[in-house]
């Protein structure tokens, strides 16, 4: 008997080339760089080291970076903008770099974005093709954007775990808000895809937690990574068995969560999807955008309704026919996701 459940809920071996739902533009784009069928299983689980599972995932962020720089080879740069660097001291006495991108020319101030990239907390910088476009391509609509380089707890930027990268985005906000100014900046929007979701997210609630909520005027968190729920057989989370291996692995993101705060942590500032309701309470407006075939889609869902629960503003959007964080990856193969995305976040900016 045919099962009517959706994705691996309903076939347990299915592949995103199979899956009705994906958008056939972006299938035809994974399928160009290898990125279709099901991904390998890592070599290691969670009866390895640590030291294993460092190895490993030191290992996965060139592959990343290799795919990143294959899909933008062929992507223009908007133009008529300036782009400079600035290097701070963050709260543990390290150095920061702090990527800023802007309109060359201005008539007032404009809403500033702190960008906070993707990777897990893990791996990928903000120097990477993918997030030297997306500062950009936000830049262009009429926005100051900040992106962080924060410290990784693996590849280049590692071996730092939590609370180490949060502590930069924050010391990241500090010098953004310090410096408004000087900027030109009205308002500060906290905002990230996957790993800088939760960065995002987790911003805010340092915030709250430092007195400085006040800094945060909105935050826009895309296809947040935050429940440390992965590979830990079935949860509340259906997505994370539906579209397990739709471009991620749930097991690949078990193991890279163990570095970051441990396997079994519940640290809200670590996974806010474990935050309580007076953590919650009294932030600024949100919007949190889910992929429909990301395993991460749920977790999104609901941290999305615990925020309306605890009072908050916030709108909750699912980009229907896409993999885990699409519209940031494939801005030519699906420029009109790409571009509502985009829009999405400028006019977030301009409404508060």
């Amino acid at each position: 008997m045919k099962s009517n459940l959706p994705g691996r809920l309903g076939k347990s071996n299915l592949t995103i080339n199979e899956d009705k739902r994906i958008n056939q533009s972006l299938l035809q784009a994974m399928i160009k760089i290898g990125l279709d069928g099901v991904p390998p299983a890592p070599p290691v689980g969670n009866e390895s080291t640590k030291e294993e599972i460092q190895d490993y995932t030191d290992d996965s962020e060139p592959l990343y970076q290799g795919v990143f720089s294959e899909i933008f080879s062929s992507v223009e740069l908007p133009k008529g903008l300036l782009n400079y660097t600035e290097t701070i001291k963050g709260e543990d006495d390290n150095e920061i770099k702090l990527y800023i991108t802007r309109p060359a020319e201005t008539s007032g101030d404009l809403p500033g974005i702190l960008h906070i990239h993707g990777g897990g907390m893990a791996i990928l910088t903000a120097d990477d093709p993918n997030c030297i476009y997306w500062r950009h391509k936000l830049a262009s609509t009429g926005l100051i954007v900040v992106g962080v380089e924060f410290r990784n707890t693996a590849g280049v930027l590692g071996k730092h775990p939590f609370p180490a990268g949060l502590n930069d985005c924050v010391s990241g906000l500090n010098w953004v808000y310090e410096n408004k100014k000087k900027l030109g900046i009205s308002k500060i929007i906290v905002s990230g895809e996957s790993g800088g979701g939760n960065l995002s997210i987790a911003t805010s609630l340092k915030a709250k937690k430092d007195g400085i909520l006040s800094y945060v005027d909105g935050v826009y968190a895309q296809c947040p990574y935050i429940s440390n729920l992965y590979d830990k057989g079935k949860n509340e989370l259906n997505s994370l068995i539906e579209n397990d291996t739709y471009f991620l692995r749930t097991d690949a993101l078990g193991l890279m969560a163990s570095l970051y705060d441990g396997h079994e942590s519940k640290n809200p500032l670590a996974w806010p999807y474990h935050a309580e309701n007076d953590l919650l309470e009294g932030l600024p407006p949100y919007v949190v955008t889910v992929n429909e075939l990301d395993p991460l889609r749920d977790e999104g869902i609901i941290f999305s309704e615990r925020l309306k629960d605890a009072g908050v503003n916030v709108k909750m959007k699912i980009i229907e026919g896409t993999i885990h964080a699409a519209e940031n990856i494939f801005p030519l193969d699906i420029p009109v996701i790409h571009d509502q995305a985009i829009e999405d976040i400028k006019n977030f900016a301009y409404s508060l």
